[in-house]
């Protein structure tokens, strides 16, 4: 597993309304908790990470894209920044202390941040599937990671 994250870029879009942001994914949060995750819109999910400066559980509501059985793929795009997003930075902090909820239920999962040939095929399945995520990529010189949660079975929380 590796959790090697790519350098960040030199430009991107700027996110002058990070505030905005961040009460959007609360608000985000809450309805996919309070529906169970069958609310309109993409099939997500809600992941937890621990903090890498804090300590304390973050939460963030994302798209996800099937990848097998009990395995999930999700992009670190934050809307083209040149930044990457802070819950790649936790999970790559503490990778042992992942969930993610899907519906009503929480499972513990293991990150893998997606290399080469692997992130290449991975990275073109996203983009067929929404768009969006290729306009990110053209709105910033660093790679977005593509990150694979594979459940980890013998786990609970």
């Amino acid at each position: 597993m590796s959790l090697d994250i790519p350098p960040p870029g030199t430009r991107g879009v700027k996110l002058r309304g990070f505030p905005i942001f961040k009460a959007f994914n609360r608000l985000s949060v809450w309805m996919y908790r309070r529906s169970r995750g069958k609310g309109k819109g993409r099939a997500g999910l809600l992941l937890s990470t621990i903090g890498a400066k804090s300590g304390e559980e973050r939460t963030v509501a994302l798209a996800a894209f099937p990848d097998g059985e009990q395995r999930w793929l999700v992009v670190a795009a934050l809307a083209g920044a040149a930044r990457h997003p802070a819950w790649l930075y936790n999970l790559a902090k503490h990778p042992d202390q992942v969930w993610v909820e899907l519906g009503s239920e929480r499972v513990k999962v293991r990150p893998d941040i997606l290399q080469g040939e692997e992130r290449a095929t991975a990275w073109d399945r996203i983009v067929s599937q929404a768009a969006g995520f290729g306009k990110y990529q053209e709105q910033t010189d660093r790679e977005i990671p593509v990150v694979r949660l594979t459940s980890d079975v013998t786990a609970t929380r």
